[in-house]
């Protein structure tokens, strides 16, 4: 964490125009002042600033002074000292590799936003694209989308960008998902480029703001980060109360159709094998059974990898998966027991927690949106995103 800063007056550095628009040359003098006063502000560890390269003979430096009523948070993938939230690229299940065996390469930047929040009353948060680096400088180069505004100040853009979805009627009942905006480095909002890195910008948005609510989405360009606010936080379950959820639904003795077994979810912490009890359930119908061959198979590993079985209840055919409680409480939208399920992924959760996330177009790659499952990220089947569970109690 940093003192929060605020921009000064930029400074053009090696050449300026005369009154009538054409380039007039520094003097010799004045022009290795310039230099010197601007190599001391980019190598001043102090000092905070951003470079604008305009081109190989011009380059914009804004220096940042320090503000006593702010803090400043910065995000990205490097493990430098700037960087408070370390975060990684977002792995699909399977993992992430190419066919040579190679990792494929990180898109997150390594200094990717920063966030400046107020020390007093409302405590509003801000976001920025673009954190400093350990010189406390950010360097947007030669290719990167800039531009001077009408006030005479520079702004840009960042490689594969900083994207934030604010959700309409906060993160709660009645939320409803918010348009996808990129974020520029002083904090404008505008509409998304073409491409994710596209050197044209897309159009401002004057009626919107870089100010983070309560369920706000940031997408780095490889992980999508969830803002939550103290009073957010305040109206979501617990991690005591998703297990008090999950001790009342297994007191319930649901069983199996097919074995009449009791089924029981195991405890919120998830495992890589399924427990002998867990429920499992056909995702295209919502019935819920434990696990039971098929057809001579009696591997569960190999079954949920599976990607379609008949349910014996109703002969829907769908995704046969083991059910697992989601355990981040920061995703629910409310306290109501865990009744609803995630295609094809079978993370269980709130119905209202299902829906709103079934209907969020998360950012894939560099081009792609999707829904996905808030807990494990993937993606959701296109006819039907959640399903609600049928179970069988001991009386039916």
């Amino acid at each position: 964490m940093n003192k929060g800063i605020k921009r000064k007056k930029p400074v053009c550095r090696t050449e300026a125009r005369n009154g009538a628009g054409n380039k007039r040359q520094l003097g010799q003098g004045e022009g290795k002042a310039r230099k010197r006063r601007d190599k001391q502000a980019v190598s001043n560890k102090e000092q905070h600033s951003i470079s604008y390269t305009l081109s190989r003979a011009q380059t914009v430096v804004v220096e940042y002074t320090h503000d006593s009523n702010t803090d400043m948070f910065q995000i990205g993938r490097s493990t430098e000292t700037p960087i408070d939230f370390v975060v990684t690229d977002t792995l699909l299940p399977g993992g992430q590799s190419q066919a040579d065996g190679q990792t494929v390469q990180s898109t997150i930047s390594r200094f990717a936003c920063r966030i400046i929040c107020q020390r007093n009353p409302p405590y509003s948060a801000r976001i920025y694209a673009a954190g400093f680096d350990s010189s406390k400088n950010i360097f947007l180069g030669e290719k990167a989308a800039k531009w001077r505004m009408q006030d005479g100040q520079m702004d840009g853009l960042t490689t594969n960008g900083v994207l934030v979805m604010h959700p309409r009627h906060g993160f709660s009942q009645g939320s409803k998902p918010g348009v996808w905006r990129e974020m520029s480095v002083c904090g404008s909002v505008f509409t998304l480029r073409e491409t994710r890195s596209s050197q044209q910008r897309g159009k401002m948005v004057d009626s919107e703001s870089n100010e983070l609510v309560d369920g706000s989405l940031v997408d780095l360009c490889g992980a999508t980060l969830l803002w939550r606010t103290a009073a957010g936080l305040a109206r979501t379950p617990t991690v005591k109360h998703l297990e008090a959820l999950r001790q009342e639904l297994n007191a319930g003795r649901p069983q199996c159709p097919v074995g009449l077994n009791t089924l029981a979810f195991p405890s919120l912490r998830r495992k890589d094998v399924p427990d002998e009890k867990q429920p499992w359930a056909y995702l295209r119908c919502g019935h819920v059974h434990g696990y039971h061959g098929w057809g001579g198979r009696r591997d569960p590993a190999v079954d949920a990898e599976r990607q379609e079985r008949e349910c014996p209840m109703c002969r829907t055919r769908g995704p046969y998966k083991p059910l697992w409680l989601g355990c981040e409480a920061g995703f629910y939208l409310d306290a109501e027991p865990p009744t609803h399920a995630f295609v094809p992924c079978g993370h269980v959760c709130s119905g209202m927690t299902t829906a709103y996330w079934s209907q969020i177009p998360l950012p894939h790659g560099t081009h792609a949106f999707h829904a996905a499952c808030p807990f494990c990220i993937q993606p959701l089947g296109v006819e039907a995103g959640c399903v609600r569970l049928i179970f069988q109690s001991p009386l039916d």
